[in-house]
């Protein structure tokens, strides 16, 4: 035996063996839950109450079409080719694109500090709902509610959680956890839709919501198409590592289209009954779009449980539903850099997961006492690390991978055409849209006026 085949072998038996999901609707779950988040109930219709209602939406359904889709096509493409982290991943490519995988771990540690903020809101809200404590002032409460000390204690709890998920491991952890979100979120949203509907201001609500506004669109472009983008990307997890994480555990003979249909349109569903919910409240309760600010889904939802029949079992049951969902997104967040230390390093699971989480959460610290700082991280991850991380993922795909990124997509398809269409329309509009986004989002987030920073 030659001493090259000697080292492979070595290596070979050094490498950890990886895990992969149970089944096809594990993954299906678990990518799903990931996307199906606090980014839907909160941070969709916090959106689109801030840039016009039923602009965004338009705006918003345009880009998950053309943009987001094929996007996480891209990714699932990168993650199961590479079998491998997202650095590992992206090192296909070169040394210098490591450092692409190296920005997509950093962008979901970012996020994952202060999303988890918002889930130790979840947590306070479940645990006050059997007393009713925020039933007598809702907005006042959540003000509250939303920093300080006891808003750092609850995300260190959401954390923990967290921690405790992904240190088990792909199947018997996140899959057996994202399964039992899914359908209760769903039947949940549904049936708070239905009662949104019988209230007063529910018309002005959907009117608001779904009449088209195309003067909106058109007056104020510069910021709301950066604004539904950036949604399209936090919502579906792109740009951040997660799906090519996920894909990474993913058997060659499962069609990536297919799941990347279920993902997204699950996703939107869930996005769209949100704001079915929260419109219909807000104008019922006299509350302009785009004042509610963060909070909305908390205090309109609390204002709503006030008035029905046994309300704190009610909310006991919606924030429990939103506690999973939000659990369920943060796991994919905190699976990305655990995955590398994984993949490299022979630690525990356990010790992994519990030290990356431990930094996230100091991370998020500043989050949990000022609700401005909180804004701050989530415009730096939407407007600047998300849109850059995307826009390397379609270069990447499009012009460094290739063909192999379309031989990828094609495994468990029947035709080829489909996978060279997609190619090249990630080569172009994907890549030209994503590059307009990225460079709108900046001069958004820096508050340059557009023309005289192009003049």
């Amino acid at each position: 035996m030659s001493t090259r085949s000697t080292q492979t072998s070595s290596v070979r038996d050094r490498t950890p063996v990886r895990e992969h999901w149970a089944s096809r609707a594990g993954f299906i779950a678990a990518a799903i839950g990931s996307a199906v988040g606090l980014g839907n109930i909160w941070r969709f219709p916090y959106e689109a109450a801030g840039h016009g209602g039923s602009a965004f939406l338009i705006v918003d359904f345009i880009a998950i079409l053309l943009i987001g889709l094929p996007a996480m096509l891209a990714e699932f493409a990168i993650g199961r080719r590479a079998h491998r982290n997202v650095i590992d991943a992206f090192g296909a490519g070169g040394r210098m694109w490591k450092l692409a995988g190296v920005l997509a771990a950093v962008s979901a540690f970012w996020v994952v500090s202060y999303y988890s903020v918002v889930g130790g809101w979840v947590i306070r809200y479940l645990l006050e709902s059997p007393s009713g404590a925020y039933f007598s002032n809702p907005a006042v409460h959540f003000t509250g509610a939303a920093s300080g000390m006891d808003a750092v204690f609850f995300t260190s709890v959401f954390m923990f959680i967290t921690i405790g998920i992904v240190a088990f491991g792909i199947e018997r952890g996140i899959e057996l956890a994202t399964k039992l979100m899914v359908p209760a979120i769903v039947v949940l949203m549904v049936a708070l839709a239905v009662y949104a509907a019988t209230l007063s201001g529910a018309g002005a609500g959907y009117e608001y919501f779904l009449e088209p506004d195309f003067g909106y669109i058109l007056l104020n472009a510069d910021t709301l198409i950066p604004a539904a983008v950036g949604e399209v990307l936090f919502t579906l997890s792109l740009g951040s590592g997660i799906m090519i994480t996920y894909a990474s555990y993913v058997e060659k003979s499962e069609s990536l289209v297919a799941d990347g249909l279920a993902v997204v349109i699950v996703n939107t569903l869930v996005g769209y009954l949100a704001g079915l919910i929260v419109f219909p409240l807000l104008f019922a309760q006299g509350v302009k779009p785009g004042e509610a600010g963060a909070g909305a889904i908390f205090v309109s939802i609390a204002n709503a449980f006030r008035t029905l029949p046994a309300g704190e079992v009610l909310g006991v049951v919606f924030y429990l539903v939103v506690l999973i969902a939000a659990v369920s997104s943060a796991i994919s967040l905190l699976e990305i850099p655990t995955a590398y230390f994984v993949d490299n390093f022979p630690i525990p699971r356990p010790i992994i997961a519990g030290v990356i989480g431990l930094g996230a959460f100091l991370l998020g610290v500043p989050s949990a006492l000022d609700m401005a700082t909180l804004e701050l991280f989530d415009s730096v991850a939407s407007e600047v690390l998300l849109p850059i991380g995307i826009f390397l993922v379609t270069v990447f795909v499009g012009w460094v991978y290739g063909r192999e990124a379309m031989a990828e997509l094609g495994e468990g398809l029947h035709e080829r055409l489909l996978p060279r269409c997609w190619l090249w329309h990630v080569r172009i509009v994907v890549l030209v849209a994503v590059g307009m986004t990225l460079v709108i989002s900046i001069v958004s987030f820096t508050d340059i006026n557009v023309v005289q920073w192009l003049s």
